[in-house]
């Protein structure tokens, strides 16, 4: 039997639609409208490095058997870096792509692919549809980058950000046997210490004495505030992690009998919570300070 498909008061047959036969403009502004998927659908990446918040927004064209690089995205002509409109790039404090600086702001990530080299292209034109109204008068700033061959095939365009580490990230772009990677730095510690030291002054309650101390520590701050603070943290509540830290810091700071001692109690509570993991570092810490 024949399916008929209703839309308001008109019935048209499944036939009729796939023919087209009965699609009079009356017809069609009483059907539903139909959403179909994109050819090359669109993306958004967020990501936190350190305290700066990144975006990129972006359309991911597919390989579909074509050739791409000197191809279907010709050499040495700036492209939109992915399909529909340009690529957008987002930063919540000042980057370094490579090396250059970038302030904090909206950019479109525009690029020249090249056979043995690209050109990274960041401008202002964050809104614009493709390359056809780039303006190079509006870059914030230009480099080169040599493309690595890769041994895989990347089917679908991608912009990723990998190998991430608190004040930097690699951000790879990546479609059919190519890759482009660029270096990305956030400049953090600095602005975090100042941060730290402004709300260690304070009379704010409920101060980060832990978080502060273990961030002065890993990233040579002043180690007699770290010091001070750890011991603050622990006299609201003695924990085997803090202890640990306690004694890693007064080794750094050469008070061997100290961080001996912290060592010791740190291991004991850790084995007390069965805590493997604090129990391991903390019988090694030991071990290396008798």
């Amino acid at each position: 039997m024949e399916k008929k498909m209703s839309f308001k008061k008109t019935s048209i047959t499944a036939a009729a639609l796939a023919s087209g036969a009965l699609l009079t403009p009356g017809a069609l502004a009483e059907t539903a409208k139909l959403e179909f998927p994109a050819a090359s659908p669109s993306a958004k990446l967020k990501q936190r490095i350190g305290i700066t918040d990144i975006e990129i927004e972006y359309s991911r064209p597919s390989a579909k058997g074509r050739e791409i690089f000197g191809d279907l995205v010709p050499y040495d002509k700036v492209w939109r870096t992915g399909a529909n409109a340009a690529t957008k790039l987002v930063f919540s404090t000042p980057v370094k792509l490579n090396g250059n600086e970038i302030p904090a702001g909206t950019y479109a990530l525009m690029t020249i692919p090249g056979k043995d080299e690209w050109t990274i292209i960041i401008n202002k034109g964050s809104e614009q549809w493709g390359a056809y109204k780039y303006d190079e008068k509006s870059d914030v700033i230009r480099f080169k980058v040599k493309p690595v061959k890769l041994a895989r095939t990347v089917e679908t365009f991608t912009i990723d950000l990998q190998q991430i580490r608190d004040d930097s990230a690699n951000l790879d772009i990546s479609w059919d046997k190519t890759e482009v990677p660029i270096q990305l730095q956030v400049d953090y510690i600095a602005k975090l210490s100042k941060q730290i030291a402004e709300v260690m002054a304070s009379d704010a309650k409920d101060k980060p004495y832990f978080q502060s101390a273990l961030f002065y520590y890993n990233h040579d701050g002043n180690l007699e505030d770290a010091r001070k603070w750890i011991d603050a943290a622990l006299a609201e509540k003695e924990t085997f992690y803090m202890l640990y830290w306690k004694a890693a810091i007064l080794n750094k700071l050469g008070d061997k009998p100290g961080a001996l001692a912290a060592a010791q109690r740190s291991n004991e509570l850790a084995i007390k919570a069965n805590d493997n993991s604090y129990t391991q570092m903390s019988a090694q810490l030991i071990s290396k300070l008798k």
